[in-house]
């Protein structure tokens, strides 16, 4: 008899997710097994994998368990272990709620970037407190080179760090299969998730993304984040400075996010997250990539 490992599929904007329901987190996961999963030929096709664990039953979550019931160990599509997923949060409340392990409503997620809060009505878009951005620095001096072109980018850090540069056309940004060359490299020792922007209208703009790990993907929610923080100041929107929230819309290849920062720093997305399909995939199978 053929031993099956249940898993769901969801997206959010289309960043797709395979989903591992492990609440006692007895599964394993080596990178190469993830990466496997997350295959589009070989596998069943990700950009990353949602492992659902409650907080109290994983290391790396006991010390949220007091506030968060559940635990998202998120991981890119080349097994590397990632601090934060905004689309997957979204896509990782969902199912919470869709399961029954969780109420409509407001709600606590664990990650390693620290407790989000989100927001998941019974229908509809889902709402996360992505928390704070962190302007790091330099201001100045970092580049973002595909090719021949090479554009200045703002540092900006949502828990995950991000290259944001502004281009002319975002087909300058070419097939984004290999990662973008950034300098100096110093600035980023772990990787670096770079944004390519363009403006469609005020405080309106459209983005292509490399994804760290995961090569170029139809949304990242922290990325649109980190897009909207570096397009305000550049536009001189400041919500600490002038006490008003602000709000942009970004574009994304698989759609469109709505995000606000708020005077405290506290930075809100809001977007789609959909469950798809769900079934079983041979244990076997992916044990012979252990």
């Amino acid at each position: 008899m053929v031993k099956g490992i249940r898993f769901l599929k969801g997206h959010g904007t289309e960043n797709d997710f395979v989903i591992l329901p492990d609440p006692d987190g007895l599964l394993e996961l080596s990178a190469a097994q993830v990466a496997l999963l997350c295959d589009r030929r070989a596998g069943l096709g990700a950009d990353g994998v949602l492992r659902v664990v409650r907080a109290d039953a994983h290391p790396e979550a006991k010390a949220q368990a007091a506030v968060a019931n559940w635990f998202m160990d998120y991981r890119n599509a080349d097994g590397s272990v990632a601090e934060m997923c905004g689309n997957g949060v979204r896509v990782f409340a969902r199912y919470l709620v869709e399961a029954g392990l969780a109420e409509p409503g407001d709600l606590a997620v664990a990650t390693r970037a620290g407790i989000r809060q989100v927001r998941v009505p019974a229908e509809g878009d889902v709402t996360v407190d992505m928390g704070k951005a962190l302007l790091p620095g330099p201001d100045t001096g970092i580049e973002v080179a595909v090719g021949a072109r090479r554009w200045p980018a703002r540092n900006v850090n949502m828990g995950n760090p991000h290259a944001v540069a502004f281009v002319a056309d975002l087909a300058d940004a070419g097939d984004l299969f290999a990662a973008p060359d950034v300098t100096p490299a110093a600035v980023y020792p772990e990787g670096v998730n770079v944004e390519f922007v363009v403006d469609r209208g005020p405080r309106h703009v459209a983005m292509r993304v490399h994804e760290r790990g995961s090569g170029e993907t139809r949304s990242c929610g922290t990325g649109t984040c980190a897009v909207m923080v570096a397009t305000a100041r550049r536009d001189g929107v400041d919500p600490a400075v002038t006490g008003e929230p602000a709000t942009y819309t970004v574009d994304v290849p698989g759609g469109r996010l709505v995000i606000t920062e708020r005077p405290d720093g506290g930075i809100e997305m809001t977007g789609p997250a959909v469950i798809l399909a769900e079934g079983e995939f041979d244990a076997d199978w992916l044990a012979a990539r252990a």
